[in-house]
């Protein structure tokens, strides 16, 4: 969670934000602290490429867990949690990665550690997700399906 809020900071924006208003901000920022702006000063152009990556970095996070993207993810999404068994799971700072059979991974943001054991406690991972994870969590798509 603390991630989502940093880059939400990051491009001042709320999570109201539509696509359009944060692509608009997004090209608003790189413009302000694109790297050629800074031609003959190596310490202004060294900052602006940090700030630059962080902005990128933000701007692709928001997009992917962006209302808007999830509502036109969602039938895939729903393909993948109903009909493909987990094949494994990590949690990495409160953000639990999970694998499914068919290839996709998902991240579900703010997932406590608590939950993370009793979810690798659990007889069944995926009753547990089903019951816990699944529409409690903010998530985004982190990888594309690959066939295993």
């Amino acid at each position: 969670m603390k991630r989502v809020v940093e880059y939400r900071k990051l491009l001042e924006v709320d999570k109201n934000v539509t696509l359009k208003e944060l692509k608009t901000i997004y090209r608003n920022s790189m413009k302000e602290t694109h790297p050629d702006k800074f031609v003959n000063d190596d310490e202004g152009k060294q900052a602006a490429e940090e700030k630059s990556k962080s902005i990128i970095s933000a701007y692709h996070f928001l997009v992917s867990i962006a209302s808007e993207t999830i509502e036109k993810n969602l039938p895939e999404y729903q393909e993948t949690i109903n009909n493909s068994a987990i094949a494994d799971f990590y949690l990495e700072k409160q953000t639990l990665l999970v694998t499914h059979l068919n290839g996709a991974s998902y991240e579900y943001i703010g997932v406590p550690k608590n939950v993370y054991i009793k979810m690798i406690n659990a007889d069944s991972p995926n009753r547990f997700a089903k019951r816990h994870i699944y529409g409690n969590y903010i998530y985004r798509k982190s990888a594309e399906a690959v066939e295993i």
